[in-house]
């Protein structure tokens, strides 16, 4: 159970990344592959990864010898080089506990360039920004347009929230299933923790390949930085229009992806049953799904039920082959 206890200056310092973080969406993706839950959406995308990297990419599997990878890899900069930058000038002192930390249970030795990045060699510090790059070319590039888009739509989602109902109900929107307790937020985690946050406030930030649970990253002197999932968490690879409707389809299914089209234009329940060749009763299971994602929306009007798609799932859509 995560617990964050705020204060009034915490709650006028809540913020949305205005933009993704290309290395944080690279830790989440790489966490999501290392997991072996989620096969039916994930499975072949985990082994075509797997598959592709480069032999540089190695030196990420030696940071993460368990299943918690070191703090200083956590940064949030909206720019790659920046954001390699600012690994490379992680204090030392940081550097060196969270290394240990990370090998406290594990029970083989470290690595001879990991023991080099502790002191701060050089071509240590050299084969991590290497390592960090290729895989960002190699899982994120191809679908980073995507993901900029994904996020947009979030952060537009997001803020509407905050301008119509206030940072309570963004932040308990944010996380399904949280409750915020006057200046208590709290939902389901990893582990336990329980942060105060004193006046730092908090920077969320949405990750399009993760379904696990938010991740917090709480770093001396820094804002609390909370990456949450977002959307329906497809990575999903850039291929020709035709091609990518299909690969959504195998996602999501073809009936869903045959109503998110439709739902371009405003439908009732049974018009769409009609217009898809199912019962009302399908219809409605298939868009409880599809409204559970974020990709669509009901509303009731008199006896009818109305359903339109989202602006996140016309972005899905739209990136994935529609017209």
């Amino acid at each position: 159970m995560i617990r964050i206890r705020f204060t009034a200056a915490d709650f006028a310092r809540v913020r949305l990344a205005p933009r993704p973080a290309p290395l944080q969406e690279l830790n989440a993706a790489l966490a999501m592959m290392c997991r072996r839950d989620d096969e039916l959406l994930f499975g072949r995308w985990r082994q075509r990864l797997l598959r592709s990297l480069p032999g540089a990419v190695e030196p990420l599997a030696d940071l993460v010898p368990a299943a918690a990878a070191p703090r200083f890899l956590d940064v949030f900069s909206d720019d790659l080089k920046e954001g390699l930058d600012t690994v490379r000038a992680a204090p030392p002192g940081l550097v060196r506990s969270e290394i240990e930390r990370v090998y406290a249970a594990c029970p083989s030795p470290a690595p001879l360039w990991i023991r080099d990045l502790h002191r701060g060699d050089a071509d240590a510090w050299h084969r991590l920004r290497r390592a960090q790059q290729a895989a960002f070319e190699a899982v994120l590039r191809p679908v980073w347009p995507l993901v900029q888009d994904l996020h947009q739509a979030e952060f537009t989602r997001h803020a509407l929230t905050v301008a119509e109902h206030g940072v309570g109900a963004a932040l308990r929107a944010l996380v399904p299933g949280s409750l915020l307790h006057r200046d208590v937020w709290e939902f389901e985690g990893r582990g336990e923790e329980d942060i105060e946050l004193g006046g730092r406030g908090v920077l969320l930030l949405p990750t399009f390949h993760w379904t696990g649970p938010p991740i917090t990253a709480d770093l001396p002197g820094h804002p609390l930085a909370l990456t949450y999932p977002a959307g329906p968490g497809l990575p999903l690879p850039p291929t020709g229009a035709a091609d990518r409707q299909d690969a959504l389809a195998g996602v999501l299914g073809r009936t869903r992806v045959d109503l998110l089209l439709l739902l371009a234009q405003e439908h009732t329940t049974s018009a769409l049953a009609r217009r898809v060749g199912v019962s009302n009763a399908t219809v409605s299971a298939h868009t409880a799904a599809l409204r559970g994602a974020g990709l669509i929306t009901t509303v009731r009007a008199g006896r009818a039920v109305l359903h339109r798609r989202t602006d996140l799932g016309s972005l899905l859509v739209r990136r994935h082959g529609e017209g």
